[in-house]
């Protein structure tokens, strides 16, 4: 038996009745998922790049992700990454395959909690998630609110990505 699969199938499950209860909010509800494993493993940063390469990098050295890239723009309040070898990935592909949008990243989760503890972001949350499974690849967006002032600033997100793609602002971690 392949305890990754049977875990993933599980959360998975759980995801998907839950996302039946709940609907749309259910994403709002699982925001803590996951921000044990990482406040666990003490990373530091002092500034927000740091932080979040060193979240990363702290989960490709614990076998999570393979790799990831990120990049922030949008009047810095778009986070956005690129997530390769997500053990995770099984309960994605589940949840597609059951009609049910994904809407639960745990690896955003983990991100968010640190921004948010560590640094005192007011709030960050999951805008979307996209998730490959033939490719391996998410790629994921969260609104970062660093103060209160930044809440209900906006910004154009799609020629942002354009932008960082263009550019090549991103930053890599692992494979």
């Amino acid at each position: 038996m392949d305890k990754l699969e049977y875990y993933n199938d599980l959360m998975a499950r759980m995801e998907e009745l839950f996302f039946h209860e709940l609907s749309d909010c259910a994403g709002w509800k699982t925001e803590f998922v996951g921000v044990d494993f990482i406040q666990a493993a003490n990373v530091d940063g002092g500034s927000r790049d740091e932080l979040i390469r060193n979240s990363l990098q702290a989960m490709v050295d614990q076998g999570l992700i393979k790799g990831a890239s990120f990049a922030v723009a949008g009047l810095d309040i778009l986070l956005t990454f690129k997530v390769k070898g997500c053990q995770h990935m099984r309960k994605e592909a589940k949840l597609k395959e059951r009609g049910i949008k994904v809407y639960n990243c745990i690896i955003a989760n983990m991100l968010n909690d640190q921004l948010i503890e560590k640094l005192g972001y007011a709030t960050a949350y999951v805008a979307a998630i996209e998730a490959d499974e033939k490719t391996g690849l998410c790629e994921i967006k969260v609104a970062i609110y660093e103060t209160p002032d930044k809440i209900g600033c906006v910004s154009d997100w799609s020629e942002e990505c354009r932008r960082i793609d263009e550019e090549d602002r991103w930053i890599h971690v692992g494979a």
